[in-house]
């Protein structure tokens, strides 16, 4: 399946908070290995703020938003206490938020496609490492981002524990 892959416009949003709200029943009717819950993460409000500024990627195959990610230079604050790779300032580093998948596009090649961009785009824009977190009970994504070349730093409390999130995993990859 192909892929075109462009930074996500206001004209996107309604199309994304589809996308979001479909695979929150998709993860509740199945294996939420992500956590996430319908109407609290993620929300159209995360993809507003992803197309404002200029950070929300979309993959479209035939005319459908099929993944989209976000890539800032916004740590979550337990970031602070870890250990990383390189000591850079953020602005020297992406991190990856609000990586999704529509259902229809699970197991087509979406999520590489998309980890694929981010690391070319961070390549191209002079970015020296690429970091995310992801919840310690998600497989798939974890299995993802290893195939990717991302290293695993550290296990830290986001401090989602109220949704029964305790645990994130922390990887970077060295760009």
């Amino acid at each position: 399946m192909k892929f075109i892959i462009e930074p996500g416009t206001s004209a996107d949003i309604n199309e994304l908070e589809k996308l979001y709200d479909e695979l929150n029943d998709y993860l509740a009717d199945t294996i939420n290995y992500p956590g996430w819950i319908k109407g609290i993460y993620p929300i159209r409000e995360d993809a507003v703020a992803g197309v404002n500024d200029n950070m929300l990627y979309v993959a479209r195959t035939d005319g459908r938003i099929a993944g989209s990610v976000i890539l800032n230079h916004q740590p979550e604050k337990a970031y602070e206490n870890v250990r990383w790779k390189m000591e850079l300032d953020y602005s020297c580093i992406f991190v990856i938020h609000t990586f999704v998948v529509h259902p229809s596009f699970l197991k087509k090649g979406v999520g590489h496609a998309l980890m694929d961009y981010s690391l070319e785009l961070a390549q191209s824009s002079g970015i020296k490492s690429v970091r995310l977190d992801v919840y310690e009970k998600n497989l798939p994504a974890i299995s993802l981002y290893e195939k990717c070349g991302f290293e695993y730093v550290d296990t830290v409390d986001l401090g989602l524990g109220q949704y029964g999130l305790d645990w994130f995993r922390l990887y970077e990859r060295i760009i």
